[in-house]
């Protein structure tokens, strides 16, 4: 490995921890932004009935490796003496992180776009750790409330305006891609992620099911499995991740297991792509619990 590479290495696994220090959890990224560390079980023999997210013990499993314990944080760098970043999972407690990436790649102008959205819903982004990318973009670092899951969107909120949130994650400061270096915006470093605005948390949320009488979703999780039903390509999973976690929080996940996979089919999914992502709810949902 060059020098250059074992420095941004190094440094790198300093970032990460220090921010696992302060209860960020994170991963090592290669110079792509994407997790450093491959699947255990790209090579194996035959297609596996559910995607493992970890259980397997092995690292290579994404943003599910991220951790907040110094030894594996060490480990998985380690195991991937090539990263020169790493990531920072959202969602998680006890931040349970809320990234707003305001894109410049597009032919849009995301800042404006925030700005008037915060005027039209009458929100105010408070200050908070703003990171800048290479590309003259901008990571704002807000929290949500333990019982709310913000899913990851791209552009819905507005055009450039991406979202991070459960099952995504953050490039950290101190990082180095290809592009460049990630670093902290001038007078926020020492900030704490802010509170997400309320009116802005709703707008992150997935709107509230309706039955057809008027009512929000009903104890027996029919209107869970129509918010399924009616997802679009691009938003299936995140749709199906979004029930799940309120079937298991309502104690209804195991009755609604059956009908969630089916409804999912129906959009399109793999039953492997639906199980992988139920299981993601539930194990997200119970570490909330205990």
């Amino acid at each position: 490995m060059a020098t250059t590479d074992r420095q941004a290495t190094t440094l790198a696994l300093a970032h990460a921890l220090s921010a696992a220090e302060r209860g960020l959890a994170v991963i090592p990224l290669a110079r792509t932004k994407l997790p450093a560390l491959r699947s255990p079980h790209r090579d194996a023999p035959t297609p596996e009935p559910f995607t493992c997210h970890g259980e397997c013990g092995r690292f290579g499993h994404g943003v599910h490796d991220a951790s907040t314990d110094p030894a594996r944080v060490r480990a998985l760098f380690a195991a991937a003496p090539w990263a020169t970043g790493y990531g920072i999972a959202c969602g998680l407690p006890p931040h349970h992180l809320i990234g707003i990436d305001l894109d410049t790649k597009q032919e849009t102008d995301s800042s404006t776009a925030l700005r008037e959205l915060a005027l039209r819903h009458l929100f105010t982004i408070p200050p908070t750790v703003v990171v800048l990318t290479p590309s003259g973009g901008r990571h704002l670092w807000l929290t949500g409330p333990p019982d709310h899951v913000v899913p990851n969107s791209a552009g819905r909120l507005a055009p450039g305006i991406d979202v991070r949130g459960a099952g995504g994650y953050l490039v950290g400061p101190g990082s180095r891609t290809r592009h460049g270096a990630y670093t902290t915006a001038p007078g926020t470093a020492h900030l704490a992620p802010a509170p997400c605005p309320p009116a802005l948390l709703r707008l992150l949320l997935p709107p509230p099911v309706r039955r057809a009488g008027g009512g929000t979703t009903g104890g027996d999780g029919r209107g869970l499995v129509q918010f399924v039903l009616a997802a679009h390509r691009g938003q299936r999973n995140t749709r199906l991740f979004w029930a799940a976690c309120r079937a298991y929080e309502n104690g209804i996940g195991a009755t609604l297991l059956a009908p969630l996979l089916d409804a999912a089919r129906a959009t399109g999914l793999t039953e492997r792509e639906a199980r992988a992502t139920i299981a993601s709810a539930a194990r997200m949902t119970a570490r909330r619990r205990a």
